[in-house]
C-alpha cells in the first residue's frame, strides 16, 4: 500500500513539473519563435529560438521518432550550451505500443556517464480506451 502512495506521489510530482514547465515556456512565448521540421506530413523535429531583441538564439531543439504506424515513439530534447556553442543532450521520452496499453519512459542525460539514465520514478504506463 505504501509502495502505492508513493507511486502516486511521484507521478503528481511529475504531472507538476511537467506543468509548471509549461508554464514557464508560455511566459516566454511571446519570445519563442519555432521552426518545425516534417517529412512526409510528420513532424520529425522542432528548433525553438529566443528572440532578444532582433537577434535569434538557439534555445531548445526537439527531435522525434515513429513507427511504421506513425506513432510516435521517441522524443529527444536538447538544449543549446551557449558557453560551448552546442546543442546538449537533456531528456529523452520513450513510448512503447502493447495492444491498448502506452508505457511512457523519462530518461535525463547524465554528463559522467554520457549517456541518458532512466528515470524510473517518471514511468508511466496506461490503457488507451480509444483503440
Amino acid at each position: 500500500m505504501k509502495t502505492k502512495n508513493l507511486f502516486k506521489a511521484f507521478a503528481l510530482i511529475a504531472i507538476l513539473f511537467v506543468n509548471i514547465a509549461a508554464v514557464s515556456a508560455r511566459n516566454l512565448d511571446g519570445n519563442l519563435i519555432y521552426n518545425t521540421e516534417e517529412k512526409d506530413g510528420v513532424m520529425m523535429g522542432q528548433t525553438i529560438y529566443k528572440m532578444e531583441g532582433s537577434t535569434l538564439l538557439h534555445y531548445m531543439k526537439h527531435n522525434y521518432q515513429y513507427d511504421d504506424q506513425k506513432r510516435m515513439t521517441q522524443s529527444e530534447t536538447q538544449k543549446w550550451n551557449n558557453n560551448k556553442q552546442r546543442w546538449e543532450n537533456n531528456l529523452l521520452v520513450t513510448y512503447s505500443y502493447t495492444g491498448k496499453t502506452v508505457t511512457t519512459n523519462y530518461y535525463q542525460w547524465n554528463n559522467k556517464k554520457n549517456e541518458y539514465i532512466l528515470a524510473p520514478e517518471l514511468t508511466v504506463t496506461l490503457d488507451n480506451r480509444d483503440i
